[in-house]
């Protein structure tokens, strides 16, 4: 997800979701951050063995001149006995207006913002945009991604797209927009397009002569937008607080909203996560509403003013509207005439991922974070168990189960505790009145259950070869020095790390978990940053702020990153190799790099590892080297370098000539 800072002045350009992930929310809770406990539990175990030792880390960030200055040769070598799971030649980090991948490896665009995927789509005009036009064609900011195989097939199989926002500034040309920057009421037309943009799209894709293609006319093409109608099933469903005047029934929703990362579960149907719903809802609080509940969820910040044309999206207007978002939707790719399904049971808040697993016992069990600043951990457990024989058994599956927010403590231990009506705090008392409200009000739930203050979980992920989860944290710039101590991976936290959960016994439904940090990000050759790679780990090979993962099949670690820029880190976003276990453990390679203003998104593979999948996000959003990046002027007119045509948000597949597996 994108971060360019928390100011919330209107004047500012409406490129990006994260600019408002904070504006009005607030976190009560008086629990430790997740810097404390690491600050207590670093004291006692100092860092693993392999990584690199820090002195000194009260300072997360260093001016450019003195970063300059302060960089160091090639790190240590290796141990010779150790045997790289990514023995690929490294890319050099860096900054352009292309993309670059490493050798051996060919990077293709498969489909970019505007083609047309439905019969009767126009051909692209990035000048007369229209909705009627963008329903037809592939939408903005493309992020998570899953690949469905059709008939076991790693050359042929469905292609699923999360279309997250749009970054207006560079999607239209000024004369369309309503200020300079992109900020304020927009027309109708404009509005409209932005609503068909949102969603995700359906692909059938197919593998030849070694170079995959788009399906033309397939009868699984579909576009799912924000004015998609949707049921509402779980326990929240028909609750008071669900109901509006255009569905008093509380059970029929328009669209999806902010779909970030996501999920493909083992029954073949697309997991996608709404996140930053507080970017859509403007207006005043009416007497009907529930302010405080709006207040810890930031709601409203109105940037993109469609509340003007739609009053759905006013909470003066239609209270109850915002809590109709921030859920996990499931979608049947098989079928485009299937109706999406808002599952409240897994809770509502700014979902970033669901990575999951089958569980021992046959039980599924999804984890997703929470991606703001000081927010929770959380995973679902069902109550049945998958049906791996009868897809269509597992139809009501994630209906039914408990919702658990995670507390890690000290001792590098922790503890799920459940959101259940009635069990501790979660009491009429405390202002729950039955289960649905314990689920549409999931953060304050964590609040008094204790839950641990994190820095901005984003995706998390499962590898099932190990049971290991990775929970990727982005970054938390107003954690304050208060909070932490000599041990402590950093205030000012700009730079994110990554914890590695384990669950006692293996057992994902179990309450208990083991935890250690895999790494602190940034640059280790600046000592005052705190970084922890292995010391095996290139000048090109670290990162910062950690943002999405994928586990392949041979159970390799890949991480995306949302942070880096040719000012912020002299290299601009894209794919990292992380090793997780064994001598290397800590080490990551630089693999592929996106242009400017771009952030990775949704790596996925085939299962035969011999594609990668990626999806480049909003390239030339942002600052480039002449200045703020537009539609008139960007930083990169990449993927088509057309003088015509701006910056597209594309998937791209990265295939090998030798057809051998991706990263050797």
């Amino acid at each position: 997800m994108p971060d360019h800072g928390t100011d919330t002045s209107p004047d500012l350009p409406l490129v990006d979701p994260e600019l408002i992930e904070d504006a009005g929310a607030s976190n009560p809770s008086s629990r430790p951050t997740m810097g404390d406990v690491i600050a207590t539990r670093m004291s006692r175990r100092d860092l693993v063995g392999g990584l690199l030792a820090v002195t000194a880390i009260t300072v997360t960030t260093v001016p450019l001149a003195e970063k300059a200055a302060a960089q160091q040769t090639q790190a240590p070598s290796a141990p010779a006995a150790a045997k790289s799971s990514f023995p690929f030649n490294e890319l050099t980090a860096g900054a352009d207006e292309k993309l670059h991948v490493a050798d051996g490896h060919d990077a293709d665009v498969l489909m970019r913002w505007g083609d047309p995927l439905l019969p009767g789509a126009p051909k692209f005009d990035p000048k007369a945009q229209t909705p009627a036009a963008q329903a037809l064609q592939f939408g903005f900011n493309n992020d998570f991604l899953g690949y469905i195989p059709l008939n076991r097939s790693s050359s042929h199989g469905l292609l699923v797209v999360n279309h997250e926002y749009v970054s207006r500034n560079i999607m239209f040309p000024l004369k369309d927009r309503p200020s300079p920057t992109g900020a304020g009421i927009a027309s109708r037309n404009l509005a409209e397009t932005e609503m068909m943009a949102h969603g995700g799209s359906v692909l059938e894709i197919r593998r030849t002569q070694g170079k995959w293609r788009v399906v033309t006319g397939s009868r699984y093409s579909r576009r799912i937008t924000a004015e998609t109608p949707m049921l509402i099933s779980g326990p929240a469903a028909g609750h008071k607080w669900m109901q509006t005047k255009a569905d008093p029934g509380g059970r029929l929703v328009k669209g999806m909203l902010s779909n970030c990362a996501g999920g493909i579960t083992p029954w073949g149907t697309w997991l996608t996560c709404e996140e930053n719903i507080n970017a859509y809802f403007m207006g005043r609080a009416g007497a009907d509403a529930d302010e405080t509940a709006l207040k810890r969820y930031g709601i409203p910040v109105g940037w993109y003013g469609w509340g003007a044309h739609h009053e759905r999206f006013d909470i003066g207007k239609e209270p109850n509207e915002s809590n109709r978002f921030g859920w996990i939707v499931e979608i049947d790719p098989h079928d485009p005439k299937s109706v999406p399904v808002k599952r409240t049971a897994m809770g509502r808040f700014k979902h970033e991922g669901a990575g999951n697993v089958v569980n021992k016992d046959g039980r599924f069990v999804v984890y997703s974070g929470d991606d703001e600043r000081f927010e929770y951990v959380y995973k679902f457990v069902t109550s049945g168990k998958v049906d791996r024989a009868n897809p269509r058994a597992n139809r009501q599956l994630l209906d039914h189960g408990t919702l658990y927010v995670a507390r890690f403590d000290a001792n590098g231990t922790g503890e799920w505790l459940p959101l259940v009506h009635g069990q501790g705090p979660l009491t009429p008392d405390n202002g729950f009145a039955d289960q649905a409200e314990v689920l549409i009000h999931a953060r304050q739930a964590g609040d008094k259950l204790g839950a641990t203050k994190m820095d901005r979980p984003e995706d998390i992920e499962v590898n099932p070869k190990t049971n290991k989860v990775y929970v990727l944290l982005t970054n938390n710039t107003r954690r304050s020095p208060s909070q932490v101590d000599a041990a402590n991976p950093r205030a000012d936290n700009r730079f994110g790390h990554i914890v590695e959960i384990l669950p006692d016994g293996a057992d994902h439904g179990s309450a208990k978990f083991r935890w250690e940090i895999l790494v602190r990000c940034g640059d280790p050759a600046v000592t005052a940053v705190g970084a922890t790679y292995n010391v095996a780990t290139s000048p090109n090979g670290w990162f910062s702020s950690p943002d999405n993962a994928y586990v392949d099949t041979a159970g390799r670690l890949w991480i995306a990153t949302d942070g880096n820029s040719a000012r912020t880190t002299g290299r601009t976003d894209g794919v990292w190799a992380m090793e997780t276990e064994g001598a290397l453990r800590g080490t990551s390679k630089l693999f592929l790099r996106v242009p400017y203003g771009a952030e990775l998104c949704g790596p996925m593979m085939t299962p035969d590892m011999t594609t990668l999948f990626v999806a480049v996000q909003h390239p030339g959003e942002g600052e480039g080297p002449a200045g703020p990046s537009t539609y008139d002027n960007p930083s990169t007119r990449w993927p088509d370098f057309q003088p015509d045509m701006p910056p597209r948000p594309s998937v791209v597949a990265i295939t090998r000539g030798d057809g051998r597996r991706i990263g050797g």
